[in-house]
Protein backbone atom coordinates (compact mmCIF):
# COMPACT_ATOMS: atom_id res chain seq x y z
CA UNK A 1 0.00 0.00 0.00
CA UNK A 2 2.88 2.37 0.76
CA UNK A 3 4.34 1.70 -2.70
CA UNK A 4 1.00 2.53 -4.33
CA UNK A 5 0.76 5.81 -2.42
CA UNK A 6 4.33 6.80 -3.32
CA UNK A 7 3.81 5.98 -7.00
CA UNK A 8 0.58 7.94 -6.94
CA UNK A 9 2.29 11.00 -5.43
CA UNK A 10 5.16 10.88 -7.93
CA UNK A 11 2.89 10.53 -10.96
CA UNK A 12 0.66 13.38 -9.77
CA UNK A 13 3.22 15.97 -8.69
CA UNK A 14 5.89 15.66 -11.38
CA UNK A 15 3.77 16.12 -14.52
CA UNK A 16 1.53 18.58 -12.70
CA UNK A 17 4.44 20.88 -11.87
CA UNK A 18 5.63 20.80 -15.50
CA UNK A 19 2.11 21.40 -16.79
CA UNK A 20 1.64 24.27 -14.33
CA UNK A 21 4.88 25.94 -15.36
CA UNK A 22 4.20 25.55 -19.09
CA UNK A 23 0.65 26.88 -18.99
CA UNK A 24 1.36 29.86 -16.74
CA UNK A 25 4.50 30.78 -18.67
CA UNK A 26 2.52 30.71 -21.92
CA UNK A 27 -0.17 32.92 -20.45
CA UNK A 28 2.36 35.43 -19.13
CA UNK A 29 4.20 35.44 -22.46
CA UNK A 30 0.97 36.34 -24.25
CA UNK A 31 0.34 39.14 -21.71
CA UNK A 32 -3.18 37.92 -20.97
CA UNK A 33 -4.77 40.47 -18.61
CA UNK A 34 -6.58 39.41 -15.47
CA UNK A 35 -9.83 41.02 -16.47
CA UNK A 36 -13.24 39.85 -15.45
CA UNK A 37 -13.79 36.34 -16.71
CA UNK A 38 -10.10 35.84 -17.63
CA UNK A 39 -7.93 34.14 -15.04
CA UNK A 40 -4.89 31.99 -14.80
CA UNK A 41 -5.74 28.31 -14.94
CA UNK A 42 -6.23 26.97 -11.44
CA UNK A 43 -4.34 23.68 -11.52
CA UNK A 44 -5.46 22.90 -7.99
CA UNK A 45 -8.82 21.95 -9.50
CA UNK A 46 -9.24 18.19 -9.10
CA UNK A 47 -10.36 17.58 -12.68
CA UNK A 48 -7.33 19.40 -14.13
CA UNK A 49 -5.00 17.72 -11.66
CA UNK A 50 -6.20 14.27 -12.71
CA UNK A 51 -5.58 14.81 -16.43
CA UNK A 52 -1.75 14.42 -16.53
CA UNK A 53 -2.05 11.39 -14.21
CA UNK A 54 -4.49 9.72 -16.57
CA UNK A 55 -2.31 10.57 -19.58
CA UNK A 56 0.82 8.99 -18.06
CA UNK A 57 -1.14 6.00 -16.77
CA UNK A 58 -2.45 5.40 -20.28
CA UNK A 59 1.12 5.52 -21.61
CA UNK A 60 2.20 3.03 -18.93
CA UNK A 61 -0.60 0.70 -19.99
CA UNK A 62 0.52 0.98 -23.63
CA UNK A 63 4.06 0.05 -22.56
CA UNK A 64 2.82 -3.22 -21.08
CA UNK A 65 0.52 -3.97 -24.02
CA UNK A 66 3.30 -3.50 -26.59
CA UNK A 67 6.25 -5.04 -24.75
CA UNK A 68 4.39 -7.88 -22.99
CA UNK A 69 0.97 -8.70 -24.41
CA UNK A 70 1.75 -8.12 -28.07
CA UNK A 71 5.15 -9.82 -27.89
CA UNK A 72 3.97 -12.93 -26.02
CA UNK A 73 0.51 -13.17 -27.68
CA UNK A 74 -1.10 -12.72 -24.28
CA UNK A 75 -4.33 -10.89 -24.96
CA UNK A 76 -6.82 -9.06 -22.78
CA UNK A 77 -10.58 -8.89 -22.84
CA UNK A 78 -12.64 -5.85 -23.80
CA UNK A 79 -11.16 -3.04 -25.86
CA UNK A 80 -7.56 -3.95 -25.00
CA UNK A 81 -7.98 -7.42 -26.46
CA UNK A 82 -9.92 -6.11 -29.44
CA UNK A 83 -7.15 -3.72 -30.51
CA UNK A 84 -4.71 -6.65 -30.52
CA UNK A 85 -7.18 -8.72 -32.53
CA UNK A 86 -7.51 -5.94 -35.11
CA UNK A 87 -3.76 -5.53 -35.28
CA UNK A 88 -3.28 -9.23 -36.02
CA UNK A 89 -5.95 -9.66 -38.71
CA UNK A 90 -6.21 -6.17 -40.25
CA UNK A 91 -2.74 -4.76 -39.44
CA UNK A 92 -4.34 -1.75 -37.76
CA UNK A 93 -2.01 -0.23 -35.18
CA UNK A 94 -3.42 -0.06 -31.63
CA UNK A 95 -2.34 3.59 -31.68
CA UNK A 96 -5.19 4.15 -34.18
CA UNK A 97 -7.75 1.49 -33.24
CA UNK A 98 -7.37 2.25 -29.53
CA UNK A 99 -8.45 5.88 -29.78
CA UNK A 100 -11.26 5.10 -32.28
CA UNK A 101 -12.76 2.26 -30.23
CA UNK A 102 -12.46 4.26 -27.02
CA UNK A 103 -14.28 7.22 -28.58
CA UNK A 104 -17.10 4.94 -29.75
CA UNK A 105 -17.43 3.42 -26.27
CA UNK A 106 -17.28 6.79 -24.52
CA UNK A 107 -19.98 8.18 -26.81
CA UNK A 108 -22.07 5.09 -26.13
CA UNK A 109 -21.95 5.54 -22.38
CA UNK A 110 -21.54 9.30 -21.95
CA UNK A 111 -24.98 9.82 -20.40
CA UNK A 112 -24.11 7.60 -17.43
CA UNK A 113 -20.47 8.72 -17.04
CA UNK A 114 -20.64 12.50 -16.86
CA UNK A 115 -18.47 15.19 -18.44
CA UNK A 116 -15.67 14.99 -15.87
CA UNK A 117 -15.19 11.28 -16.46
CA UNK A 118 -15.06 11.77 -20.21
CA UNK A 119 -12.50 14.56 -19.90
CA UNK A 120 -10.15 12.49 -17.75
CA UNK A 121 -10.72 9.38 -19.86
CA UNK A 122 -9.94 11.38 -22.99
CA UNK A 123 -6.51 12.21 -21.58
CA UNK A 124 -5.99 8.55 -20.64
CA UNK A 125 -6.96 7.37 -24.13
CA UNK A 126 -4.67 9.96 -25.70
CA UNK A 127 -1.85 8.81 -23.41
CA UNK A 128 -2.38 5.21 -24.48
CA UNK A 129 -2.32 6.01 -28.20
CA UNK A 130 0.63 8.41 -27.93
CA UNK A 131 2.50 5.97 -25.72
CA UNK A 132 1.90 3.02 -28.03
CA UNK A 133 3.02 5.07 -31.03
CA UNK A 134 6.23 5.90 -29.15
CA UNK A 135 6.92 2.35 -27.95
CA UNK A 136 6.37 0.78 -31.37
CA UNK A 137 9.18 2.92 -32.80
CA UNK A 138 11.52 0.56 -30.96
CA UNK A 139 11.84 -3.24 -30.85
CA UNK A 140 10.40 -5.11 -27.83
CA UNK A 141 12.72 -4.89 -24.86
CA UNK A 142 12.22 -8.54 -23.91
CA UNK A 143 11.38 -10.72 -26.95
CA UNK A 144 12.36 -13.86 -25.04
CA UNK A 145 9.30 -13.49 -22.83
CA UNK A 146 7.34 -15.41 -25.45
CA UNK A 147 9.05 -18.50 -24.07
CA UNK A 148 7.64 -17.84 -20.59
CA UNK A 149 3.87 -17.44 -21.03
CA UNK A 150 3.05 -17.67 -17.33
CA UNK A 151 5.51 -14.89 -16.49
CA UNK A 152 4.14 -12.86 -19.41
CA UNK A 153 0.62 -13.30 -18.02
CA UNK A 154 1.70 -12.15 -14.55
CA UNK A 155 3.81 -9.20 -15.68
CA UNK A 156 1.18 -8.19 -18.23
CA UNK A 157 -1.49 -8.25 -15.54
CA UNK A 158 0.70 -5.97 -13.42
CA UNK A 159 1.01 -3.34 -16.17
CA UNK A 160 -2.70 -3.50 -17.02
CA UNK A 161 -3.75 -3.47 -13.37
CA UNK A 162 -1.54 -0.52 -12.41
CA UNK A 163 -2.11 1.45 -15.63
CA UNK A 164 -5.89 1.07 -15.58
CA UNK A 165 -6.03 1.17 -11.79
CA UNK A 166 -4.29 4.54 -11.58
CA UNK A 167 -6.77 5.94 -14.09
CA UNK A 168 -9.74 4.53 -12.22
CA UNK A 169 -8.39 5.93 -8.97
CA UNK A 170 -8.27 9.37 -10.59
CA UNK A 171 -11.73 9.19 -12.09
CA UNK A 172 -11.04 8.06 -15.65
CA UNK A 173 -10.31 5.04 -17.79
CA UNK A 174 -7.67 4.51 -20.51
CA UNK A 175 -10.01 2.25 -22.47
CA UNK A 176 -13.71 2.32 -23.17
CA UNK A 177 -14.46 -0.88 -21.26
CA UNK A 178 -15.89 1.05 -18.33
CA UNK A 179 -18.12 3.22 -20.50
CA UNK A 180 -19.24 0.21 -22.52
CA UNK A 181 -19.95 -1.86 -19.43
CA UNK A 182 -22.00 0.92 -17.84
CA UNK A 183 -24.01 1.43 -21.02
CA UNK A 184 -24.66 -2.28 -21.53
CA UNK A 185 -25.59 -2.67 -17.87
CA UNK A 186 -28.20 0.07 -18.15
CA UNK A 187 -29.65 -1.04 -21.50
CA UNK A 188 -29.73 -4.76 -20.71
CA UNK A 189 -30.56 -4.18 -17.02
CA UNK A 190 -27.89 -6.59 -15.81
CA UNK A 191 -25.28 -6.14 -13.04
CA UNK A 192 -22.22 -4.31 -14.32
CA UNK A 193 -19.86 -7.16 -13.38
CA UNK A 194 -21.69 -9.38 -15.88
CA UNK A 195 -21.28 -6.70 -18.54
CA UNK A 196 -17.51 -6.75 -17.96
CA UNK A 197 -17.41 -10.54 -18.04
CA UNK A 198 -19.41 -10.76 -21.27
CA UNK A 199 -17.08 -8.25 -22.93
CA UNK A 200 -13.91 -10.06 -21.85
CA UNK A 201 -15.11 -13.56 -22.74
CA UNK A 202 -16.42 -12.44 -26.15
CA UNK A 203 -13.06 -10.94 -27.15
CA UNK A 204 -11.14 -13.93 -25.78
CA UNK A 205 -13.40 -16.25 -27.78
CA UNK A 206 -12.57 -14.41 -31.02
CA UNK A 207 -8.91 -14.34 -30.02
CA UNK A 208 -8.83 -18.13 -30.33
CA UNK A 209 -8.66 -17.45 -34.08
CA UNK A 210 -5.01 -16.41 -33.77
CA UNK A 211 -3.93 -17.40 -30.28
CA UNK A 212 -3.60 -21.09 -29.25
CA UNK A 213 -6.07 -22.27 -26.64
CA UNK A 214 -3.23 -22.84 -24.17
CA UNK A 215 -2.27 -19.18 -24.38
CA UNK A 216 -5.91 -18.15 -24.03
CA UNK A 217 -5.80 -19.83 -20.62
CA UNK A 218 -2.87 -17.60 -19.71
CA UNK A 219 -4.91 -14.65 -20.97
CA UNK A 220 -7.64 -15.64 -18.52
CA UNK A 221 -5.04 -15.40 -15.76
CA UNK A 222 -4.13 -11.91 -16.94
CA UNK A 223 -7.79 -10.83 -17.06
CA UNK A 224 -8.52 -12.13 -13.56
CA UNK A 225 -5.39 -10.70 -11.91
CA UNK A 226 -5.56 -7.31 -13.64
CA UNK A 227 -9.21 -7.04 -12.64
CA UNK A 228 -8.31 -7.63 -9.01
CA UNK A 229 -5.59 -4.96 -9.16
CA UNK A 230 -7.97 -2.46 -10.72
CA UNK A 231 -10.49 -3.27 -7.99
CA UNK A 232 -7.81 -2.58 -5.38
CA UNK A 233 -7.15 0.89 -6.82
CA UNK A 234 -10.90 1.54 -7.04
CA UNK A 235 -11.40 0.61 -3.40
CA UNK A 236 -8.54 2.94 -2.48
CA UNK A 237 -10.32 5.73 -4.35
CA UNK A 238 -13.55 5.08 -2.48
CA UNK A 239 -11.71 4.96 0.86
CA UNK A 240 -9.99 8.27 0.11
CA UNK A 241 -13.32 9.84 -0.87
CA UNK A 242 -14.88 8.76 2.41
Amino acid sequence: MKLVREADTLIVNFPLSIFNCAVNTALLHDNIPHKKGIHMIDLRDKSIKDCPVNFLSGALLAFGIYHIHDTADITEGGVLGLVLLLEHWLRISPAVSGIVLNCVCYLFGWKTLGRGFLLRSGFAAAGFSAGYWLWEQFPPIWPQIVEYPLMAALVGALFVGVGCGMCVRHGGAPCGDDALAMGVSRLAKIPIQWAYLISDLTVLLFSVSYIPLRKILYSLITVILSGQLIGLFQRKRKTAAE
